[in-house]
């Protein structure tokens, strides 16, 4: 059975504006928001986040979610189906 628990979505769009190309410290940051931060608290660079889309979603839709992360649905006591594994 499907778990009953609700789960929330967000995704957040990251505007930076930069006056150089930031292709290699892109490269080097390959996911890393630590570096991406950095470059905008720090560094060259202006920045701006904003909540694109915030969702409740279900067991079975979170469980999606994570695998489409390569995160494992067990991160949340899930199963791969969305069910919940009783850890929680």
């Amino acid at each position: 059975m499907p778990s009953e628990r609700k789960f929330h979505r967000y995704v957040f769009v990251l505007e930076v504006l930069s006056e150089e190309p930031l292709e290699e410290a892109l490269e080097q940051a390959d996911d890393d928001l630590e570096l991406i931060t950095e470059l905008i608290t720090e560094g060259p660079c202006s920045g701006n986040l904003t909540l694109q889309t915030h969702e409740e979603v279900d067991g079975p839709t979170m469980a999606k979610l994570l695998e489409g992360q390569a995160s494992d649905p067990g991160f949340f006591d899930l199963t791969s189906d969305g069910e919940d594994t009783g850890d929680a």
